[in-house]
């Protein structure tokens, strides 16, 4: 099981609150991204789950028993961090197998236990190898195979791909996910990038300045943001956000279009621009476009390639169903 609840959790360093009263379910079996910019509480809130910070008010409960006041060994959950903290004299075998001896496990279970997780890693082969000999992507599975024998209620990843390059991040991403799939068992991993939070989440928990926006699917953040921040925060490129009399003609205060939602034209459209530089990805292309006078810069996305030279007068117009509203106080409409 790996059922955690939140109940009107807080914290403060000293008089500073960093995380306001809290409250948040993860169900057994569920993929949880904690996802926001920095700053926003989101390892704090980790933190305070594994019990390597102390919760200043309310409780905190893992599989319906209180866990608030227990130590982070007593919870039974595994914390994978940033820095893989493996020790560079013991082979792959002994890095996995050290909580294993520190729990005084024997060594037929022990090695039962290595080879199943090094098989789910892909380590079979590095085994005998010492981490100095083996590459960031598989020095940071190490890491996760001796989280793995500890058989943990939940996982708990803090930021676990930063520092990987942008190749071994996709496949690292991957690859949790796929052993997500296999462990069947809570995952919670926190990171700031809103692209690793959509393609690896069952759910994501969306928190600023400590509180949390919204909690949902993927694809409901996507389609349903709750309020300007998540509008913005979620998607790649992020929605282009206008205000002034165009939002007024929605009886909004703030319009948000997302950049793919927007269709091209050189000759006739909605708003009028001026084509500044174009990202040519392959199958897609952003085109940030000027002058429109709806805001500073709107970004569209297209598929393919287009002719639009810097400099060229080009015409958007917004899917009508697409455009989302958004009140005074940043609030969803509708």
């Amino acid at each position: 099981m790996g059922k955690i609840s939140l109940n009107q959790v807080t914290k403060s360093f000293g008089e500073v609150e960093v995380i306001p009263p809290l409250d948040l379910e993860i169900n057994e079996g569920e993929f949880v991204v904690f996802v926001g910019p920095s700053g926003c509480g989101k390892s704090t809130l980790l933190r305070l789950i594994a019990g390597l910070e102390d919760t200043t008010s309310g409780h905190i409960s893992i599989n319906d028993k209180d866990a608030t006041t227990l130590p982070p060994a007593k919870r039974g959950l595994a914390m994978v961090f940033q820095s893989y903290a493996l020790y560079p004299h013991m082979s792959v075998r002994k890095n996995i197998a050290f909580p294993m001896r520190m729990a005084g496990i024997d060594e037929a279970t022990q090695k039962a236990k290595i080879d199943a997780a090094a098989a789910a890693l892909n380590l079979t082969d590095y085994l005998d190898r010492k981490p100095g000999q083996l590459s960031g992507g598989q020095r940071q599975r190490v890491a996760i195979g001796r989280a793995i024998v500890r058989e943990p209620a939940a996982f708990l990843f803090d930021e676990p791909l930063s520092n990987l390059d942008a190749a071994l991040r996709v496949g690292m991403r991957l690859e949790i996910m796929e052993l997500h799939k296999k462990l069947e068992t809570t995952m919670i991993y926190v990171t700031h990038d809103q692209v690793e939070a959509m393609t690896m989440a069952d759910k994501i928990v969306v928190l600023q300045a400590g509180v949390i926006e919204q909690v949902g699917s993927p694809l409901e953040l996507y389609h349903s943001p709750r309020n300007k921040f998540v509008a913005g925060f979620i998607g790649s490129p992020k929605m282009n956000l206008i205000e002034g009399s165009e939002a007024a003609k929605h009886d909004a205060t703030t319009i948000g279009i997302r950049p793919e939602h927007l269709t091209v034209s050189k000759t006739e459209g909605a708003w009028k621009g001026r084509v500044g530089v174009a990202e040519h990805l392959g199958s897609d292309t952003f085109i940030h476009v000027h002058d429109t006078g709806l805001m500073d810069m709107m970004t569209v996305r297209i598929t393919g390639d287009i002719e639009a030279r810097h400099g060229d007068t080009i015409y958007l117009t917004p899917l009508a169903d697409q455009i989302h509203r958004f009140d005074a106080q940043g609030l969803r409409i509708g």
